[in-house]
């Protein structure tokens, strides 16, 4: 017996023509240009040993020969698809990695779930997450070391897109024993001449902030100045003075002695969303991990 010698596109090619009833129609469908398609074709006919298509002017039609065999490459074809997809699917749940970075504030309040509920799906696929700063989680993502990252957003960056998750407000943090935390309805003006707690100007927390006290007319004055958020909270744990924080900051264990209230007169919020690489295709994994935070967001 011979064997076939025959690549899938020639199959593709002949199954193309036969249901589009055009050789123009099927190139296009197949990125290829009319001369290649017609060798495709050819090679086929003369592997079968008979003609496949009747050519005219005005048409293309099958021979009885074609007629036959189509059907059973039809089958064949969705066959080989259907293995191949099945075969990319359990390849990616049986192995790989993938690297996304996050703020400490979103990986401690949102990443548990949501990763218990993609580890059900991708079993074997590890996971590794950069706690990073605002900062630093954009340039993990612009080199390329996290696919993407779950962050703040970025100020005018062609190369990075940013898509919005929710919206985290800023509010009066304080310890329970501060006069602050009976009040019934604390507010802005009430932070005056007090020595509070923040973030250094160059973090992406500080930089939302003061873009929200700018356009609701608050002006603060700061007296105790620290890198990061979990540096802010233990001064306040400290005694030094309140702060003011986004809400998913206070709502994990290092805040869990301090009191979150909001503040009357302004809603001030930073926006937390996903930050990626404007021009890479994320990987199956990564767009499944994006989906499964959405959907943790409520959006």
């Amino acid at each position: 017996m011979s064997q076939l010698n025959c690549e899938l596109l020639d199959l593709r090619a002949l199954l193309a023509v036969a249901e589009g009833k055009s050789f123009l129609r099927a190139a296009e469908q197949l990125n290829l240009s009319q001369p290649a398609l017609s060798r495709r074709v050819q090679k086929l006919e003369a592997m079968v040993g008979t003609p496949l298509l009747e050519r005219t002017t005005r048409s293309v039609r099958l021979t009885p020969a074609g007629q036959e065999i189509v059907p059973l490459l039809r089958r064949l074809l969705e066959e080989v698809d259907h293995s191949l997809l099945g075969m990319m699917a359990l390849g990616e749940r049986r192995a790989g990695r993938l690297t996304v970075a996050s703020i400490p504030s979103a990986t401690v309040r949102f990443l548990p779930d949501v990763l218990e509920q993609f580890g059900q799906e991708y079993r074997n696929v590890r996971v590794r997450v950069l706690d990073l700063s605002a900062t630093e989680c954009a340039e993990a993502v612009r080199t390329g070391e996290a696919e993407f990252a779950i962050t703040l957003p970025v100020l005018s960056d062609a190369d990075l897109s940013f898509e919005p998750l929710t919206d985290d407000p800023y509010g009066l943090v304080c310890r329970r024993d501060d006069p602050l935390a009976d009040m019934p309805a604390p507010g802005w003006a009430d932070l005056a001449g007090m020595r509070r707690v923040t973030v250094h100007m160059g973090s992406g927390n500080r930089t939302a902030l003061d873009a929200g006290l700018a356009r609701a007319g608050i002006e603060l004055r700061w007296f105790y100045e620290v890198t990061r958020l979990t540096s802010a909270l233990a001064l306040v744990q400290a005694g030094l003075g309140p702060s003011v924080l986004p809400r998913l900051a206070c709502e994990g264990p290092e805040a869990r002695d301090l009191v979150w209230r909001p503040l009357a007169g302004a809603e001030v919020v930073r926006t937390i969303g996903v930050l990626r690489r404007a021009s890479a295709t994320l990987s199956p994994t990564a767009t499944r991990l994006m989906a499964l935070l959405a959907a943790a967001w409520g959006r």
